[in-house]
């Protein structure tokens, strides 16, 4: 039974008084936790169940202290409440106020605004909300609208959200005001007109282009050659090292259980343990360097035998928990014999098999020897290129990625003989109710592995776990690029990662924007990116809702914005006189020709004039929906029955052009373009250059590739003529 809570200055009780506020929300705690009250003033959420792993623990906190004022801090409540539960009763009347149930994350941010905005009215003498009118309105955003230094001078603006945020405190206190108890704004108050908070702030609300950047090319390409280096062939010898660090953690560990804290034996165990060390020719542990400069400011001398030796691992080994100082003259001559006899060396990756260097100019050990930390963040490093590659190659969001768990992979499938389908499951929780929604991603073999290699480096792999948890990529990233740029990266042949941002979203843009924009871009070099198409295609088609449609759908959207950018280009080139090559060259051409006559003044039938983009778009967006990009061509894809590569793989009826299998030089919709010139003059001096080595026997190869050297040769000549040529003598 909830009871009436009075407050100060106030005759009336709050509605919420003494409720539960879980079972208000409709959130879900387990039995035994503590259920938050309404009158707390810290509500803990940490152990709701099904909140997304990405939702920070702090964010799952809410601590309503700092409001200082008693009855700020109960508006604060009632309002963060009303968002949880807009089903209550006294909560559903209210004509401006929320329908659908807020995310806590999203209450989480309205209440470190509201507590930001009472802080502010407090330091300028407001006593009460009924003091806020319009212009304290206006103050506030304008107070947030800056970035000041800490002499207040203005060094720059603040996003929009943030503006957003600061508007949205005052319409929420007027949208709510009268669920409030214990304070409450003006009955009359309509700050900005009762424009929304996003109006007031300005915010692009998706009017203009995506601000989420890709990655940089001269940033992608080194950093995805570290990830699948890494994953591929540094991964199995990083689990190798995960096993070591974990049998060395129970066996010589502080924490290990049973270690004894001295007596008698200590001298004749530790002297069979160094016996043992002598026996197997093996040498001794290393400490780390900061334990070295530790020893030498105690007074250890630079030359003594035994300041690198490990004493307290091996004291741990012999089943003690330390090597006491008291106890070291005693076997010091002990000790030093050993090292004599069998060296000391650091602890982890003492023998290393040897791996081809990432440029492959030579074969050389995996790794150098290393401590215990270096081991642990060698494996760290190896674990951020599993998450880069499963980030870069299959588009999964970070909210996804979190959701991961140990067993996620299925079982591989093969459809048709030859091809295998390979799909890992997580969650999707972006815009899903609580607990998210189950799904499925189609996914290339590259990424299958580096799931693979993420499970047999997880400290617990039991069915079920956490794959990778929360983490903050922006750090890890840090860390993977200090390493390949470090003395480690550069031994074994890493191209060093220049500086840049790098983010999961970026990485999700990228991936969407190489497969619609440049199918032989960067990413292209690296992964096949038709294979990345049709595994996302395939995970459309099979939860045509799930996370891989949307995928599908904005890469579709960047190719649709492509066709039209690329059109428009060739078209304003046919205008400047650089007309197109190749054997569908004059199709294109009376097309643009066409246009060209449309747009002239003397052919238009009033006094308006088509010349803007827009119009010519118009114009050109029917032709916009055929060109496929090749490596070395364009494909104007109008009339299935023409296709050449079609009509050689027998499936004339297709609705898609095969263009891996495009001859361009022969093909009636193929044409060659100033951009595609550099392809085909490499080719022709790669060509010739082959031509060159080949003995006088191997007649049909010189053949075969005399005829390759020619027809580039030929393509490139007629680029350079179109280029030249003006379009009345093509139509001549």
């Amino acid at each position: 039974m909830t009871t009436a809570a009075a407050y100060p200055d106030n005759d009336r009780s709050s509605v919420f008084a003494g409720a539960d506020v879980c079972r208000a929300a409709g959130l879900t705690l387990p039995k035994t936790t503590r259920r938050p009250l309404f009158d707390d003033d810290a509500w803990d959420f940490t152990d709701v169940v099904g909140l997304p792993v990405q939702l920070a623990l702090c964010t799952r906190r809410f601590d309503f202290t700092a409001i200082t004022d008693p009855r700020w801090r109960v508006v604060a409540k009632e309002l963060v409440l009303a968002m949880l539960a807009p089903g209550h009763p006294a909560v559903a009347p209210l004509p401006r106020a929320h329908r659908t149930a807020l995310h806590l994350r999203s209450c989480a941010g309205r209440l470190d605004e509201l507590t930001r905005f009472f802080h502010w009215l407090g330091e300028r003498g407001v006593l009460s909300l009924r003091q806020v009118d319009t212009q304290i309105c206006e103050v506030y955003l304008a107070h947030r609208r800056y970035v000041r230094d800490e002499h207040g001078t203005v060094v720059g603006e603040n996003s929009p959200g943030t503006r957003r945020a600061a508007a949205q405190v005052a319409v929420d206190l007027v949208n709510y005001s009268e669920l409030f108890s214990a304070d409450r704004v003006p009955a009359d108050l309509r700050p900005w007109g009762g424009a929304t908070a996003s109006a007031v702030a300005e915010m692009p609300s998706g009017r203009t282009e995506n601000k989420t950047q890709p990655v940089q090319d001269q940033i992608l390409q080194p950093m995805l050659a570290a990830a699948l280096y890494l994953v591929s062939t540094l991964g199995p010898h990083a689990v190798a090292l995960a096993g070591e660090v974990r049998a060395a953690d129970l066996a010589s560990s502080t924490k290990t259980e049973g270690l004894s804290h001295g007596g008698p034996t200590f001298g004749a165990d530790v002297t069979r343990l160094l016996d043992e060390y002598e026996r197997t020719c093996t040498p001794l542990p290393m400490v780390p360097e900061h334990y070295v400069t530790d020893r030498l400011a105690e007074g250890w001398s630079p030359d003594d035998p035994l300041l690198r030796v490990a004493t307290g691992v091996l004291a741990r080994q012999a089943g003690f928990s330390q090597f006491w100082s008291r106890r070291l003259p005693a076997l010091r001559s002990r000790l030093e014999t050993t090292v004599a006899a069998v060296g000391v060396e650091k602890a982890f990756a003492r023998e290393t098999e040897q791996v081809t260097a990432a440029d492959g100019t030579s074969a050389l050990p995996w790794t150098v020897p290393l401590h215990r930390l270096q081991a642990v963040a060698l494996i760290g490093i190896v674990r951020t290129a599993s998450i880069i590659v499963l980030a870069a190659i299959s588009g999964m969001r970070a909210s996804e990625l979190m959701e991961l768990r140990v067993g996620c992979r299925r079982p591989p499938e093969e459809p048709v003989a030859g091809f295998t389908r390979y799909r890992i499951a997580s969650k999707v929780v972006k815009g899903q109710p609580l607990g998210g929604t189950d799904d499925e991603w189609v996914v290339i073999e590259p990424v299958y592995r580096a799931v693979e290699l993420a499970e047999r480096l997880h400290e617990a792999p039991e069915d079920g776990a956490l794959l990778f948890g929360r983490f903050a990529f922006t750090v890890r990233y840090r860390w993977f690029r200090n390493w390949v740029n470090s003395q480690a990266g550069q031994r074994i042949g890493l191209a060093p990662i220049p500086p840049g941002p790098v983010n999961l979203r970026m990485l999700r843009r990228t991936l969407a924007l190489e497969m619609a924009y440049r199918p032989g871009g960067v990413l292209a070099t690296k992964i096949h990116l038709k294979h990345i198409a049709v595994a996302t295609t395939e995970g459309y088609s099979s939860r045509p809702g799930g996370a891989q449609a949307e995928l599908l759908a904005e890469v579709n959207k960047y190719e649709s914005d492509r066709n039209l950018d690329l059109v428009l280009a060739e078209f304003r080139n046919y205008q400047q006189g650089i007309l197109p090559a190749g054997p569908g060259a004059r199709g294109l051409t009376e097309f643009f020709a066409s246009v060209d006559e449309k747009l002239e003044p003397a052919a238009a039938p009033g006094p308006r004039t088509q010349r803007s983009d827009r119009d010519v778009l118009n114009l050109l967006t029917k032709r916009a929906k055929t060109p496929h990009i090749g490596p070395a061509n364009f494909c104007w894809f109008t009339d299935p029955s023409r296709a050449l590569c079609l009509k050689l793989a027998g499936t004339p009826t297709a609705d898609r052009p095969l263009v891996g299998m495009c001859d361009s030089a022969r093909c009636p919709q193929a044409t060659h373009h100033p951009c595609h010139r550099p392809v085909w003059a490499e080719h022709a001096e790669r060509t010739k250059t082959f031509l060159g080595d080949l003995g006088k026997t191997r007649k049909t190869e010189r053949s075969r590739l005399q005829n390759d050297y020619d027809r580039a040769l030929r393509v490139v000549a007629e680029i350079d003529a179109a280029t030249l040529r003006r379009p009345d003598e093509d139509s001549a």
